[in-house]
């Protein structure tokens, strides 16, 4: 029986190679070795542990601290072994902690795993050759037939997910993978992604930006892709959700963080993720955020000399909530490309699997901001299309880490759904959702519904929870199966919510201090003509 936490897979293949501690150096150390590397825990106390090697650089020169500081003589004197930096990942811990390690907290004194290595696929027995042609090769007219013949199913297969029943998630598609984790620098994805452009002319196509890729010059004839009706959406989301990144796409798991911190007004938090800024800011310290206008700079020196040119007191769109400190804006993709591109820079921080960061003019933003006598500063933000095929309310939510656990996605999740009952439609945010995201969206629904429940005497069917709450029936459902409401008494079902559930409620009502009053929303759903949803043109 295999052990706990490894797959029989896993148990009937070689043990990985093991080098003793005290017999290599750091020179040894390459990409996909695990070592222990000390860290500092919440309690302030070092610890050793695990992790993989993901990448390798040379310590970065920041050009801003040698100017300032004199960096090239602090570089002389560091230690030769803290010239080099480790992106690793830390054993049974969460991706958003990956981080850059010196190479003096390598334990060079404990044993090096080294990848488990490849097992050899058995040859297989090849058919009598026809002596004057190599194998694998096909005369120039059948491969132009078979790449016409492909490229003729790509579009129909393009045209079928086009549909408006089927429509390509624009803030969840994602590159197409890469084949292996190689050793290169945080920027090298952009390079990679201008060899895609040409990857029809080498005989390659990625049909749905999820790694279906067609060889064309082969010998065989490309098979269509199993009917949608065999697709799970729940059992798709769940594989992403247990893999340990909910990006779709190996290149973006492989994109190592670039960012170490920000410091935004007041607030210096750790990046968690990549974010495709420009690569001058890419090995800075502590990159520098305008809180205002999301402008970017290396220094505070360039801070303080924008701040002064930079009128900017709130988010530059309409304000269509304000209730005690907290308000509401609204902005337009279109008429605010540079402030929302901004945004969503900043989000990219927080968010694997976010891959959108530019085209950003099918979107409306509502950005949450809380109040004082300085300005408006940003707490968090939500997405929407502004024409959605499959009812979302929702393309992308994020509260700022350092105004997270106060209750504000809850407030985000509410007035994304008060926005949906002035519209009339019920709603729902768009798949694939973090963990976090799910998390505080599975909380909203579960109080929600038990307050409609308890609040109203007369029975209530799913359909009428849905049209009172604008949840969509598919996460009614999914919420009172989950917490086991569906009873069966006498011959049919019943919703009855269970003393504990009840009792839990009862202790959030009293921790929750802050909710959206709709009196206060001042605003009418947008209508956007034929010619204003024509992107991209």
């Amino acid at each position: 029986m295999a052990p706990h936490g490894t797959s029989k897979d896993e148990s009937n293949l070689e043990p990985p190679p093991i080098t003793p501690g005290g017999t290599y150096s750091i020179q040894t150390v390459s990409v996909g070795c695990k070592i222990f590397i000390r860290r500092q825990n919440p309690d302030g106390e070092t610890e050793e542990r695990l992790a993989e090697i993901l990448s390798i650089r040379d310590k970065p020169t920041n050009a801003y601290a040698s100017r300032l500081k004199g960096g090239i003589k602090q570089e002389e004197s560091q230690a030769p072994e803290d010239r080099l930096e480790f992106f690793v990942h830390w054993d049974q811990f969460n991706k958003r902690l990956d981080d850059w390690v010196p190479g003096s907290r390598l334990v060079l004194s404990r044993d090096l795993e080294w990848p488990r290595p490849k097992s050899t696929p058995t040859p297989k027995k090849h058919s009598h050759r026809v002596p004057g042609k190599a194998p694998g090769k096909v005369p120039k007219s059948q491969s132009l037939l078979k790449k016409a013949a492909s490229n003729a199913l790509a579009l129909k297969i393009e045209a079928e997910f086009s549909t408006p029943g089927t429509p390509i998630s624009r803030e969840s598609a994602s590159p197409a993978p890469s084949s292996s984790l190689k050793r290169k620098a945080p920027h090298d994805e952009e390079e990679e992604e201008d060899e895609d452009l040409d990857a029809d002319a080498e005989g390659e196509m990625d049909i749905d930006g999820e790694g279906e890729v067609l060889d064309l010059d082969g010998a065989e004839t490309p098979q269509p892709p199993p009917p949608l009706s065999s697709f799970s959406k729940e059992q798709e989301i769940e594989k992403l959700r247990t893999s340990g990144s909910m990006t779709q796409s190996i290149s973006e798991i492989a994109r190592v963080k670039n960012l170490n911190r920000l410091q935004i007004g007041k607030h210096e938090v750790d990046a968690w993720y990549f974010s495709p800024y420009p690569q001058e800011y890419a090995h800075l310290p502590v990159l520098y955020l305008c809180e205002f206008c999301l402008c970017y700079f290396g220094s505070p020196f360039m801070l303080s000399r924008h701040r002064k040119r930079c009128n900017l007191m709130h988010p530059p769109g309409n304000e269509i909530y304000r209730h005690e400190d907290l308000s509401f804006f609204e902005l337009d993709g279109k008429r605010q490309l540079t402030w929302c591109r901004n945004l969503s820079l900043l989000s990219k921080c927080f968010l694997d699997h976010k891959t959108l960061y530019y085209d950003v003019t099918p979107f409306l933003y509502y950005v949450m901001c809380q109040r004082d006598s300085t300005g408006c500063h940003i707490i968090g933000y939500f997405s929407k299309e502004k024409e959605s095929a499959d009812s979302y309310n929702v393309a992308c939510i994020l509260t700022l880490p350092q105004h997270q656990r106060h209750g504000y996605g809850r407030l985000l999740i509410q007035f994304s759904y008060e926005l949906s009952k002035k519209e009339g439609k019920l709603g729902s945010p768009e798949k694939p959702l973090s963990d976090l995201g799910l998390l505080g969206y599975r909380a909203y629904w579960a109080e929600t519904i038990i307050d409609l429940l308890l609040t109203t005497s007369d029975d209530v069917s799913i359909d009428e929870i849905a049209q009172k709450t604008s949840i969509t029936h598919a996460d009614v459902m999914n919420t009172c199966t989950t917490l086991q409401f569906f009873k069966h008494y006498k011959g049919q079902h019943v919703i009855c919510i269970p003393e504990s559930v009840q009792e839990r409620y009862k202790k959030s009502l009293e921790k929750r201090k802050r909710r959206i009053h709709p009196e206060y929303l001042k605003w009418k759903p947008p209508v956007f003509t034929r010619d204003q949803l024509r992107f991209g043109w």
